[in-house]
């Protein structure tokens, strides 16, 4: 099921804690144990990318992350930039750069 978490086993996620300073993001626990034989069973992947979530209840937890890149050229379609050009200008806007350019 593509929907299906898969859990780090051996690695512990929290928040920072409330005196934590500010450029501190998370906390992270390492069970060497575990995670070394979670990452074993992982043997002929170059890469295991995880991501950091938080649950509904507000615990934060380490997922593997199964998201594989498509055609990025269809990601980016016209829609989306339509969405963010400014209101009465079309989508292109570097159309007219070369006479904002002050040299």
């Amino acid at each position: 099921m593509a929907d299906e978490i898969e859990f780090v086993n051996g690695l512990i996620v929290k928040a920072p804690h409330d005196r934590a300073p500010d450029f501190v993001k998370a906390s992270i626990s390492i069970k060497v144990a575990d995670l070394a034989e979670w990452l074993r069973s992982k043997s002929g992947e170059e890469w295991v990318n995880v991501d950091v979530k938080a649950s509904k209840g507000g615990k934060w937890y380490a997922a593997v992350s199964n998201f594989k890149p498509g055609n990025q050229k269809e990601e980016r379609s016209a829609p989306n930039q339509e969405r963010y050009a400014p209101k009465g200008r079309t989508s292109d806007k570097f159309a007219d750069m070369d006479s904002d350019i002050p040299f």
